[in-house]
């Protein structure tokens, strides 16, 4: 399901504050954008479903609606994730690029660094429908804290816990863990004959971030701390990556070559019964896709170290998903907030997170039942009550980096029978810190 990639996508920006402060996007008539027409926009959509291709199926009909409504043509060009980030940045620092454009939350601030991208005041958020509209913790993924937002939530993700049935009533578990302890006691039961408890992507930069970032929050420790300066090597940072890294090294209950795995690859061996559980965000989808029943699998929220998930402590999850943004220089600013307003309003949000499978950012969409469904609503509710964004730092692709591939690295010393103890570490994080101060 691409609906993820904005949030799992690891790509290293340079400068990029230095890159344009003040600079717009904006349209051209070599960008293809609205100087041709003040009643034209160009839309940069990322590409949310299959392929491209379904991205202007599902899309073409709404911007159509939008035509009829307004008299405001959308020229749309969906972008694919590899070159999402890179087409932006070079709008940014050449000025021709589109009105509005969809960007990975995790982006937020980064991009917001730019000084391109237009900021989100009161005024602005009145002209479509006012702030209050959209859930308070999918707002924490626009931008940094105590400036006016960069974007404004378009599609909202979370983690949840996915199980297979049919592997836990083999091991005798007659419900799935709701705590760390008793999913390690349960994985014990499960990896077993060549089948494992946990599936995780090693070599996925942006998910091991994810998940060390959850587990740190639940120690009570951020990986920045309220200036911005790093804080990788803090006891409760060492103790959540140790923690993550032993589900391999110490616990045994993830297969060693885990360590390898890149994007999907855990979402496959869950599928085909290889493992139990996975850690995944909006993930019905694929598991369809690759021949799972409903049925087969159930979803609850991720475990937290006891209780019930919640907020402080009990995070379980980074806030994922899809900010919509304006450039700063576009020159049709008006036709552009319409189309930020007829995206996010209620019916559009209903419809089209209802087609990619997240979770609208907007609080009366939510009433829908489609987000009542089981697996929705641990979606839903982890949303709103027990998730927290990632740092909104402009540094936050290096962080991504810098943190991701320390993990990667522990978790190929846990492949290749190297312990994994609390020293080793400290010092793979104390790497990662230095990285960032260059």
């Amino acid at each position: 399901m691409r609906i993820l990639r904005a949030a799992t996508v690891t790509a290293t920006v340079t400068a990029l504050a230095a890159a344009a402060t003040g600079c717009g996007g904006g349209s051209t008539p070599s960008g293809g954008g609205s100087n041709d027409s003040p009643r034209t926009l160009t839309y940069w959509a990322s590409n949310q479903g299959p392929n491209v291709e379904a991205d202007k199926k599902i899309l073409g009909p709404e911007l159509r609606k939008f035509e009829k409504r307004t008299g405001i043509k959308v020229k749309l060009e969906v972008v694919p994730w590899p070159d999402l980030l890179n087409r932006i940045l070079a709008a940014a620092t050449s000025g021709q690029g589109p009105d509005v454009l969809n960007i990975g939350n995790t982006w937020s601030a980064s991009l917001q660094a730019t000084g391109a991208l237009l900021p989100w005041d009161k005024e602005n958020f009145d002209e479509i429908g006012g702030r209050d509209r959209f859930v308070a913790p999918a707002l924490g993924a626009t931008g940094a804290e105590g400036k006016d937002p960069a974007a404004v939530p378009l599609y909202s993700l979370t983690y949840a816990l996915y199980y297979n049935k049919q592997m836990f009533k083999e091991a005798g578990i007659s419900q799935p863990p709701s705590t760390w302890d008793e999913l390690v006691a349960d994985g014990k039961k499960i990896s077993k004959h060549g089948k494992w408890a946990l599936g995780a992507e090693g070599g996925n930069l942006s998910n091991n971030i994810h998940q060390a970032f959850v587990l740190a929050k639940q120690h009570g420790a951020d990986f920045f701390d309220s200036s911005g300066k790093p804080t990788f090597t803090s006891p409760g940072a060492v103790a959540a990556v140790k923690q993550y890294v032993d589900f391999m090294a110490e616990d045994g209950i993830i297969a060693p070559g885990n360590a390898e795995y890149g994007q999907n690859q855990s979402l496959q061996d869950f599928a085909k019964g290889r493992t139990a559980m996975v850690l995944w965000q909006a993930a019905a989808s694929t598991f369809t896709a690759h021949g799972m029943k409903a049925e087969d699998w159930g979803v609850v929220p991720v475990p937290v170290p006891s209780g019930a998930p919640g907020t402080g402590r009990r995070t379980n999850s980074m806030i994922a998903g899809i900010n919509i943004a304006v450039f700063k220089n576009t020159d049709n600013l008006d036709g552009a907030r319409k189309f930020v307003k007829f995206m996010t309003s209620d019916a559009e949000q209903r419809l089209l997170n209802k087609t990619y499978g997240a979770i609208p950012p907007v609080k009366a969409a939510q009433a829908d039942p489609a987000f009542s469904r089981p697996d929705t609503k641990v979606l839903r509710e982890t949303l709103t009550r027990s998730a927290a964004p990632l740092p909104q730092i402009a540094d936050e692709s290096q962080f991504e980096t810098s943190v991701g591939t320390a993990v990667k690295d522990l978790f190929a010393d846990a492949a290749a029978g190297h312990r994994v103890t609390t020293a080793s570490v400290r010092a793979r994080l104390a790497e990662a810190e230095q990285q960032m101060a260059k």
